[in-house]
């Protein structure tokens, strides 16, 4: 059984969030202007980030999980530049982790435990499929993969 632990995470991501955009998820109004964090001057680049993000958070509650926003804001950090001082750790928004995390639990992806967020059945079986979904076109573009996978 192949698991998200067994295909990379860029591709994994990726699949998952176009289908997240097939499902017809509503990025909030806010999306189109907002930075991701403190550390940034400009907005994403990508019209699409909103999808990447919500798959991001999703497989790292899967792989992390139990987990709070505040430790997935700073999983969404970078450096802040302060001119000629030495750069500062800074975190993400935790207002874009927030409400991903209500989009996730709306879908019934995620729940609220005492120690954070955990992944739900229903999650973890979406992202697993998603998974034997990207290692079966590895296995087509590479054949001689195809005996580790069985």
């Amino acid at each position: 059984m192949v698991t998200v632990y067994d295909v990379p995470p860029d591709k994994l991501i990726n699949e998952a969030a176009n289908v997240f955009k097939e499902k017809k998820i509503e990025p909030p109004e806010w999306a189109g202007w907002v930075t991701t964090g403190v550390h940034k001057e400009r907005g994403p680049d990508q019209i699409d980030w909103w999808y990447v993000r919500l798959a991001s958070v999703l497989r790292k509650i899967y792989v992390y999980g139990p987990i709070g926003t505040s430790r997935l804001a700073a999983y969404y950090g970078g450096k802040e530049d302060r001119g000629s001082k030495r750069y500062k750790a800074r975190k993400g928004s935790r207002a874009i982790v927030r409400k991903a995390l209500q989009q996730l639990e709306s879908m019934g992806y995620v729940k609220k435990d005492k120690n954070g967020r955990v992944i739900t059945p229903e999650g973890q079986k979406f992202l697993d499929s998603i998974a034997k979904s990207v290692m079966d076109s590895i296995v087509e573009e590479r054949k001689d993969l195809e005996k580790y996978v069985k």
